[in-house]
């Protein structure tokens, strides 16, 4: 099987050429092939050229695409289903803030034909977390509880960036939202197409906003808008 490795990136050129070399070299059995699509979204930092570097470096595996002005997550992550080739795939923030090594966990459940997407919960399991802001976790918890409620899953940590799929169901999805929306977005969508959804427990290494941390208090607020307007509308399916 074939599995695509979709990276949005934005001025991380403080760890974006490490984290690509460590997921090259994560093992994940019953994958066969990976291709590396990296979408740098209008960086103006030397993100772009680490990434021309490894494209050259790794030309067979890396792919990659650049937006002209930046347009957020979202955004990155629509062009990069857009080039996908694989079976399946996973969304991989280009930080240190998800490990890789959690990829085995996250994907076996789609490789064994058992799940269509699965989430990598960060509140859940035994993997190692590192203590982070207080009102991020209460924030993250609420906005969850909400997209539970509108979507009638029973799922810990909807926010999380590890989210597996097979490829054929993510591609048509329509994706609208630019920024972290797409969160809350996707999790409307797959449940309102009746997919096979798992969750599993992931370690988690969160870093401080002096770190290179984005997401804001305005992004929850935004996200809250998303609930709303996607369980009131079915736009599931590409027209």
């Amino acid at each position: 099987m074939k599995l695509s490795i979709l990276i949005p990136t934005y001025n991380e050129e403080q760890w974006l050429e490490a984290i690509v070399e460590r997921v090259l070299k994560q093992p994940v059995e019953g994958i066969t092939q990976r291709e590396l699509i990296i979408v740098d979204d209008g960086s103006k930092d030397s993100t772009r050229s680490i990434i021309e570097k490894l494209a050259k470096k790794y030309s067979d595996i890396i792919f990659y695409e650049f937006h002209a002005v930046n347009q957020g997550k979202g955004a990155a992550i629509r062009t990069a289903i857009e080039k996908m080739t694989g079976d399946m795939c996973i969304i991989q923030d280009a930080d240190w803030e998800y490990d890789p090594a959690d990829y085995p966990l996250v994907l076996e459940p789609i490789i064994q034909g058992r799940a269509d997407c699965v989430y990598g919960s960060r509140f859940i399991g035994s993997q190692s977390k590192r203590v982070m802001y207080f009102w991020h976790y209460l924030g993250n918890k609420f906005i969850t509880l909400l997209s539970n409620m509108t979507t009638n899953l029973n799922l810990t940590d909807m926010e999380t960036c590890y989210k597996a799929f097979r490829c054929n169901i993510l591609k048509t999805i329509p994706i609208r939202c630019n920024r972290f929306g797409i969160e809350p977005e996707i999790t409307a969508k797959i449940a309102k197409r009746k997919c096979r959804i798992f969750e599993v427990g992931i370690s988690y290494s969160g870093r401080t906003y002096e770190e290179g941390k984005k997401i804001t208090w305005f992004d929850g607020v935004k996200a809250l808008l998303v609930i709303l307007r996607f369980w009131i509308m079915d736009d599931s399916v590409k027209k």
